[in-house]
């Protein structure tokens, strides 16, 4: 496990409208804010379509990562995430998970890794910047799994 003290910015609260395009337009907004890292506590409300990684079937490797994608429609969502720097694409790295539950189905339930998302009605977001230490999402491990990372303050425990 790794750890770090956070050292944090300014708090924002987002609402995205109908039909946008909720990754791009997070992205956006940090590119126009300068924020290169932030967590994200909660964010909720509906989206239009929703893709999920997500298998159809049984998986081949259940220790690998699951790299397919599901789409979903017409759910209502709650979800949370950080947010990092790549240095592989020198870009920002949304992590973002949901549980949604879709409305034809008597809200059903999914819980993933949300990879897009086009909001239905609206989406409520809170974000909170963090100034320090840097934090990075290079690929590590025999997967290249984009893997959170902090700057050198942060501590590693040693496992008991």
């Amino acid at each position: 496990m790794r750890s770090t003290e956070l050292t944090m910015g300014r708090s924002f609260a987002l609402a995205f409208d109908d039909g946008d395009d909720l990754v791009k337009e997070l992205t956006r907004f940090c590119t126009a804010q300068r924020i290169r890292q932030a967590i994200i506590p909660m964010f909720l409300g509906g989206f239009r379509r929703v893709g999920l990684v997500g298998a159809a079937g049984p998986l081949k490797n259940p220790e690998a990562p699951v790299w397919e994608e599901t789409v979903l429609t017409t759910v209502e969502a709650v979800g949370a995430g950080t947010l990092a720097w790549s240095p592989e694409t020198d870009s920002l790295a949304p992590h973002l998970h949901v549980a949604v539950g879709r409305k034809d189905l008597e809200a059903a339930g999914s819980v993933s890794h949300l990879l897009w998302a086009e909001v239905q009605f609206i989406q409520e977001m809170a974000l909170q910047e963090v100034i320090s230490p840097v934090m990075e999402r290079p690929k590590c491990g025999p997967y290249d799994v984009p893997t959170l990372s902090f700057g050198p303050s942060s501590s590693r425990i040693a496992p008991s």
